[in-house]
């Protein structure tokens, strides 16, 4: 027996609206709860109330992942990164540990540099870091794709 993921309420919600209009070009109308309740059945669970409280209570998964490579810029400094650490803080805050692929020197005076190879910042959804420069920019910014 094969067991699949459940899909994210969007995407079930989505397959009830397709379902319900492939029945409909078919001529079998079926109301938008019907619809619900047989894409339930469809992933094994008794009914839409059961599926939405397994899939609706989970938190939304985070917008990066360990091992993930990410490019942005640290203090201003572009950067290559893997992510080696994430810890979800609350929702929409996440603790991030990048390991740098070229260390980035975070001092802008000539006189001296400091090389950083490892950054860790706590940062939204986006990957913009909370804290920021004396301009506004936040210290992180990394690139996400999704």
């Amino acid at each position: 027996m094969t067991i699949h993921p459940l899909p994210t309420l969007e995407a079930a919600k989505a397959q009830a609206r397709a379902l319900r209009a492939t029945l409909a070009l078919e001529g079998r109308e079926i109301t938008h709860s019907a619809a619900l309740e047989l894409i339930a059945k469809s992933h094994g669970l008794h009914d839409w109330n059961t599926l939405y409280a397994r899939i609706g209570n989970r938190p939304p998964p985070p917008p990066m992942a360990l091992g993930q490579i990410v490019e942005g810029r640290y203090l201003g400094q572009p950067f290559t990164a893997e992510i080696i650490g994430i810890t979800q803080l609350s929702e929409g805050r996440f603790e991030v540990t990048l390991d740098l692929a070229e260390p980035v020197d975070v001092v802008t005076f000539d006189s001296f540099s400091n090389f950083r190879s490892r950054v860790r910042k706590v940062v939204d959804a986006e990957g913009r870091a909370f804290d920021k420069t004396a301009d506004g920019v936040p210290h992180l910014v990394l690139n996400l794709r999704r």
